[in-house]
């Protein structure tokens, strides 16, 4: 099939896999392929994916405790590692898409393999060998811990996820985008309002997640909770599937490792090469994609046109010399490094909302009348407030900064990083003086106080995380070259996933360095403050030097002005543009929400 093909022809067949197709192979009719009803339907995949992934993520930390009797901080990390492998395995599915199976064809074979992982975590939650014996109150609550072969199945059901869901995640978006032509002026305005509606798309999962599953899990059964997963992702797989003839599809181009390593090492090779007295005389200068940029000047020598460079054959090898667009596109992944190392920390002050966090909900009082709330599903409060922020950037913040900064974007993608940096360190604050105060009343007055007390904490770094993910995903999506798109969403990935790693690494060193006086199970003897103090601490450096590299970074295109270059015609085309997207998205919205009912 066309669509799969690896992509490693000549320069034109090179040119026309950037044609988009339709599934037979064939060149696209826009009028009944793309556009926001085959985005929806991709975006379902990802619905379903973050339905499983918080379903589990959210309130595993209370099974491995509760039920399986790990440690607090053992059962942390057990959360904050599954979380960080699936995002780091996005690279992974990144790269075949990239390389060789298309965005398309790898969505539809990882979102199988989480389905597949699912399936297995349902029979690992549900067989009753798989779980040590309740605690014996009468034997001073002494509780045995799960052995090794009954973690066995769980962790293999976690790490099928993982793979399955890093798959999913580093294509759906790129695959999303990939359904609108950015070359078309309406297409393009449309395509800026995509990472929002995308975001605000899979909010509406995790909200259900932490909802309906949560106390489904807590009240029914693991199981049952684990079941609808399980149906949930196989629906999406199915959704997807259906949607084939509407989809447009890129071929991949090749492996783009390939292309940054060969272009490294002919740079280091051709070192001692003299510069070009001009870059038009490097290789391919007037056909490149990408024009010429004067930042990592030392990439230039992989193009340079040496004698024997030059001679017959050799100047089309790309293992003699690069082309400068090959350098270029070098470049440009070099230059999300510095602001790929600073977003990592905002993950993993996100990570303890999935752990610590909801451990705090287990020793406060969530009683509401007769009604004892889930510990888990006071994320409800994180993912509401995501949707709420989400929706109010996109009809209120953009349009408002828009008539200021007089561009399509308003806030920069960068922007939007900051504010969700700034957040998150007033987020760990918050946790810092919420925590002390509950361990005040539980020790010296031997109540608990209520567990809304967390929700501050919970709208904070949510209105963080709905500035900074769509801020990071549009970034690393935008900045990237065009043949390393899934790549790239696997780079903004695996922030997340060190993110997690982080925390894991963090709750390892403190835990030995504080010998055990910080983090413990019984977080009333604990001093989990100070490790959120130290969060905060850690979160006020990593602020200022993003805004070092984000003052040094140059985008790779300039938005658009809308005011001072647009002309009267151009304004009405955007208010009827704009008034169209409005009943796009209620119909996505509302279409959304009836699957999930």
């Amino acid at each position: 099939m066309v669509l799969v093909d690896g992509g490693h022809g000549d320069e034109k067949e090179g040119a026309a896999a950037e044609s988009p197709v339709d599934y037979r192979g064939n060149p696209v009719d826009k009028s009944r392929t793309g556009g926001w009803l085959a985005a929806g339907l991709i975006l379902g995949t990802e619905l379903s994916e973050r339905v499983c992934v918080m379903g589990i993520s959210m309130n595993l930390v209370t099974y491995l405790v509760g039920d399986l009797h790990l440690s607090s901080s053992k059962s942390a990390n057990v959360v904050t590692n599954f979380m960080g492998t699936l995002n780091i395995l996005g690279l992974l599915g990144g790269f075949l898409a990239d390389a060789k199976l298309g965005r398309y064809l790898t969505v539809a074979i990882f979102a199988s393999v989480a389905a597949l992982g699912v399936t297995l975590l349902t029979l690992a939650t549900s067989i009753p060998s798989m779980v040590p014996p309740r605690c014996d109150p009468r034997k001073s609550h002494e509780c045995i811990e799960a052995s090794g072969r009954q973690l066995a199945l769980l962790y293999i059901a976690l790490y099928t996820i993982a793979l399955g869901g890093g798959g999913i995640k580093s294509n759906v978006s790129g695959f999303g985008s990939d359904q609108f032509d950015a070359s078309n002026p309406k297409e393009n305005k449309a395509m800026i309002y995509f990472f929002n509606r995308f975001y605000f798309c899979i909010s509406l999962g995790s909200l259900f997640a932490v909802t309906v599953l949560v106390y489904i899990q807590d009240n029914v059964g693991r199981g049952w909770g684990y079941g609808i997963s399980a149906a949930t992702m196989v629906i999406g797989v199915a959704v997807l599937l259906a949607g084939t003839p509407m989809y447009r599809f890129k071929k991949p181009q090749g492996s783009p490792l390939t292309v940054i390593w060969r272009v490294l090492f002919l740079a280091w090779k051709r070192r001692n090469l003299h510069y070009p007295s001009d870059p038009t005389f490097l290789n391919e200068f007037h056909t490149a994609k990408i024009p010429h940029t004067p930042r990592f000047r030392c990439l230039d020598k992989a193009a340079v046109v040496d004698e024997y460079a030059a001679a017959e054959g050799n100047r089309n090898n790309p293992w003699i010399v690069s082309t400068m667009t090959q350098v270029e596109e070098v470049k440009m992944v070099l230059k999300l490094i510095p602001i790929w190392s600073t977003c990592i920390l905002f993950w993993t002050v996100y990570s303890q909302m999935n752990t610590f966090t909801i451990e705090q909900a287990t020793f406060m009082n969530r009683e509401m009348g007769s009604f004892e709330i889930p510990a888990g599903s006071f994320s409800f409060f994180l993912f509401i407030t995501i949707l709420l922020v989400t929706s109010m950037n996109e009809r209120v913040t953009v349009p408002f900064a828009r008539k200021f900064t007089h561009t399509v974007q308003g806030i920069t993608s960068l922007q939007r990083v900051g504010v969700g940096l700034c957040l998150s360190i007033a987020g760990m604050i918050a946790s810092a003086l919420v925590e002390r105060q509950r361990r005040e009343y539980a020790v010296h007055h031997g109540s608990r106080i209520s567990a809304f007390w967390l929700v501050p904490q919970f709208f904070i770094v949510g209105a963080g995380e709905a500035f900074a993910y769509v801020g990071q995903l549009e970034f690393f999506i935008r900045e990237a070259p065009e043949g390393m798109k899934s790549m790239s969403t696997g780079l903004f990935l695996s922030t997340l996933s060190m993110g997690y790693f982080i925390s894991s690494l963090l709750v390892t060193i403190v835990g030995k360095a504080s010998k055990g006086k910080w983090l413990k199970s019984n977080l009333n003897k604990a001093k989990l403050d100070n490790f959120y103090w130290m969060l905060a601490v850690l979160g006020v450096i990593n602020f200022l030097v993003f805004l070092l590299f984000a003052a040094r970074h140059q985008y790779k295109m300039q938005p658009r002005s809308l005011i001072s270059e647009a002309s009267a015609e151009d304004l009405k085309n955007e208010k009827e543009m704009m008034a169209v997207e409005d009943k796009e998205k209620q119909f996505i919205i509302s279409s959304e929400s009836k699957e999930v009912a």
